[in-house]
């Protein structure tokens, strides 16, 4: 979060200016640069001579150095890299990616570090060493300078180095059998080597205020300015205040500045971006916002808006995708596309103000004034779910019965600590299950048919219209084109590029080889119906022509 708001920028340069004992400039407290020192001969002209002199160099840095910036170790598990009865033209690899036949074989096979033909376990200690460890090293492969990385640092490298949320599935499904991370001995998680850590303001590290609640930070900030040691960077402490209190008026004040930004929600991950923004000086830039108040309690909700108003009264352009009504009422200008969803939509059906929204009929204006009936009746739970001494994150020590068999909702403001006493004491139980907006975890070849099961049920139709069998309808089994494997694209392996994918030229993208196309159930065939939105297939499969068996 401090490096996504240039927060962390603001506190470097605070603790190189007050921090005790001065350590050096604002790198010194970065995770991302590495101290580094070295030495060498220069040789310059003077005074009509060659002079040669020893000059010397350092750069402080404030990078952990054992876990290189990022607060884990981690421990990668042999037996998830190669099977060592195999040998490496015989497939022993079983990292994704490294293929004998791609670009990593031509360099194993042309390094000349060790026998591509004998069994892994097998190996001396030096062919086994420069399997796994070997640092890089120029090599030259049928007259082409490529580069030599040993399988551990190439996957610190490749795969290590990345975010995991960001990984392919497949990428990520082999990096959570593999690797092992901990928690960093020495730097404790907090990415900074002991000399950044050791350099203190008032009593407090950089890598202390980093972790504090931004509620405390932006108290911890008040009360610096009022001291005389601060008079010398007074601006660079009101822009640091600054951005605290738009955390915290944006309702985000409960968050650290060491929170990863990637195990941030959607509705946090924006109003973070929005941030970046508050304080600047730009003017008529048109900023757009999809679904800013997605998750937000009404107060918060109440919080973005003002916060939006004041982009706009800046002189920009705020434009805004929104299904709130309290968000949609401080338009000055409304667009409702409709009159449906899917293909039942994409046609403007209304432009103007929000009154005349209100008196439009649209779908959107109808019910732009709907509040939901208050119940006067409620169902009694039968029995509770026990929750007791609660501590995830900001909980303090909370105790709740949750009655069985009614609907619960569990309510609050943001970073009231919901979703922490769900995900930390509620999901873990058994016979809970947690149907969450995370997305979905499948294969390359995963689809909603799949993962539903419903292409189970199609499968049996068109086999049975047609008389042959179920698995001719599988783009995993026989009826995958063969020149994509059933995948519809075509991956190409770069080595240590990203791999490229581009559509399948013999199938087009559909995924099955000709002849299964041939094949019809009221008179389309396995790729169309898999290309119907929901709502089409639904009335496709209702006809009498395209049954699906019981």
């Amino acid at each position: 979060v401090g490096t996504a708001t240039d927060t962390g920028a603001l506190l470097r340069i605070l603790f190189s200016r007050l921090g005790k004992p001065h350590i050096g400039s604002p790198q010194a407290f970065s995770f991302n640069v590495a101290s580094i020192s070295g030495a060498g001969a220069v040789t310059f002209d003077k005074g009509g001579k060659t002079v040669k002199e020893r000059r010397e160099f350092s750069v402080v840095g404030g990078m952990c150095p054992r876990c290189e910036g990022r607060g884990a170790v981690n421990d990668i598990d042999l037996r998830a890299l190669y099977d060592d009865t195999k040998s490496l033209n015989g497939g022993a690899l079983t990292i994704p990616g490294f293929s004998m036949e791609g670009w990593y074989g031509r360099i194993f096979s042309g390094c000349g570090f060790f026998n591509m033909d004998k069994p892994i376990n097998k190996f001396t200690k030096k062919e086994l060493d420069a399997l796994l460890h070997k640092e890089a090293t120029k090599i030259k492969v049928d007259g082409i300078n490529l580069t030599y990385l040993g399988l551990i640092p190439q996957i610190q490298k490749s795969f290590l180095s990345k975010d995991v949320e960001a990984m392919q599935p497949h990428i990520r499904a082999f990096v959570d059998r593999a690797v092992t991370f901990t928690t960093c001995p020495d730097c404790d998680g907090t990415r900074l080597s002991e000399t950044a850590r050791s350099s203190k303001i008032k009593g407090v590290s950089i890598a202390e205020v980093c972790a504090m609640q931004i509620t405390d930070l932006a108290q911890w900030a008040g009360g610096l300015a009022k001291t005389t040691d601060a008079t010398s960077v007074a601006p660079l402490l009101a822009a640091l205040r600054h951005t605290l209190d738009s955390f915290v008026e944006i309702g985000l004040g409960y968050l650290s500045l060491d929170r990863p930004a990637g195990t941030l929600s959607g509705g946090e991950a924006q109003r973070v971006k929005m941030i970046r923004h508050l304080g600047s000086s730009l003017t008529d830039v048109t900023y757009v916002f999809d679904e800013p108040t997605i998750g937000l309690h009404p107060h918060d909700i109440e919080r973005m808006n003002t916060l939006l108003l004041q982009l706009r009264d800046k002189g920009n352009t705020v434009l805004v995708v929104e299904h709130k009504p309290e968000t949609i009422a401080i338009a000055d200008h409304v667009v409702d596309l409709g009159p449906g969803a899917g293909t039942a939509g994409g046609e403007v059906v209304f432009e103007g103000t929000v009154e005349e929204l209100r008196g439009s009929g649209t779908l959107t204006g109808r019910h732009l004034d709907d509040r939901a009936a208050l119940k006067k009746k409620v169902l009694t739970g039968h029995g509770a779910l026990e929750i007791r001494g609660a501590t995830t994150h900001n909980l303090a020590d909370v105790d709740v019965d949750i009655p069985l068999g009614v609907l619960v909702v569990v309510t609050g403001v943001a970073g009231s600590g919901k979703s922490s006493l769900i995900d930390g004491s509620v999901v873990t139980q058994d016979g809970v299950v947690s149907v969450d907006q995370s997305p979905i975890r499948g294969s390359r070849r995963s689809n909603p048919a799949t993962y539903t099961g419903l292409l189970d049920p199609v499968r049996k139709a068109f086999a049975k219209a047609n008389g042959v069998k179920p698995a001719l309808f599988s783009s995993n089994s026989e009826g995958a084109c063969p020149a994509c494997n059933g995948a519809g694209v075509i991956y190409t392996d770069l080595g240590v590029m990203a791999t490229v994918e581009s559509p399948c030229e013999e199938c087009e993208g559909r995924r099955f080889q000709a002849e299964v196309l041939e094949y019809t159930l009221g008179g389309r065939n396995i790729a169309e119906v898999l290309a119907m939105p929901v709502a089409e297939a639904r009335d496709f499969f209702a006809d009498d022509d395209a049954k699906v068996p019981a």
